[in-house]
């Protein structure tokens, strides 16, 4: 397994920081992987909830090449999906899923979420049941440039919220990140919302495992793990988790305080110079 740079504890979660983003997505997809077999061999499965999205891809591209894992016995769920986007688009998420993880190990069970749908209350029942039919083992997880997770951004994430799919506005700090991603070519192309699972059931797992690379991503990750655990960052609300795990790049991480980016007596040293 890949080593981190520094490992530590904030709150419940450990936070492991790498030297690159290609590093620690093979160790987050070790750590996945493991989860993974371990719920296959206990219970029969694996049913896990899956981020998407370029800031997932280094992890995920690894953990297809984890070995031994017996995908006919995972069931996949992704997060969330823009409203009215039909899957062949570019730019939707089940688009993502599908050619990034789905075709290249072919679960036994994938769900998508299907927000062209014509009835979308019905659609978000129907998903919820599928959710709520047997336990959840692991829950991975990005973080927004807003702090958002899944679409559950600052203006409406709710921690007690009693709906398992909902549809949301997103922010435009969001909409602005799916164009620097590449996404769309302008903004006004860029719905305004979407499908997405909620806080409670994104934490429902008894796994999180968060992936959070490069500079882009850098306030947000000092504001999810060293400011309060508030809805105006939602990120945060993963400190709470007993099962929580973070995985940074120096770059996420390079603006969390030296006192716990830096490996032991590093920080001392670099006040020296």
């Amino acid at each position: 397994m890949e080593s981190p740079l520094n490992s530590f504890n904030i709150d419940n979660a450990q936070i492991r920081v790498f030297s690159t983003k290609s590093a620690m997505g093979r160790a987050a997809a070790t750590h996945a992987g493991a989860i993974m077999r371990d719920a296959i061999a206990n219970q029969g499965c694996a049913r896990i909830i899956v981020a998407t999205g370029p800031s997932q891809d280094d992890f995920i591209r690894a953990l297809v090449q984890i070995p031994h894992i017996e995908w006919k016995k995972v069931e996949v769920f992704h997060m969330d999906e823009y409203v009215g986007m039909p899957r062949e688009h570019p730019a939707s998420f089940r688009k993502w899923l599908l050619e990034h993880l789905v075709n290249q190990v072919h679960p036994g069970k994938v769900n998508y979420l299907d927000a062209d749908a014509p009835d979308l209350v019905r659609e978000s029942r129907r998903y919820e049941r599928l959710l709520q039919s047997a336990l959840i083992h692991a829950c991975f997880l990005g973080f927004g440039e807003n702090g958002h997770i899944a679409f559950n951004e600052p203006h409406i994430a709710d921690f007690n919220d009693r709906f398992t799919i909902k549809r949301v506005t997103m922010d435009e700090k969001t909409r602005m990140q799916q164009v620097g991603e590449g996404h769309f070519a302008t903004f006004e192309a860029v719905p305004k919302e979407a499908l997405t699972i909620t806080v409670p059931t994104l934490l429902a797992p008894k796994y999180l495992v968060c992936c959070v690379p490069e500079l882009r991503k850098a306030d947000a990750t000092r504001k999810a793990l060293e400011g309060p655990i508030s809805t105006a960052c939602p990120a945060s609300i993963v400190r709470t988790h007993l099962g929580a795990s973070v995985f940074l790049d120096t770059e996420s991480a390079s603006l969390l305080s030296s006192s716990v980016f830096y490996p032991r007596g590093k920080a001392e040293e670099q006040e020296c110079h």
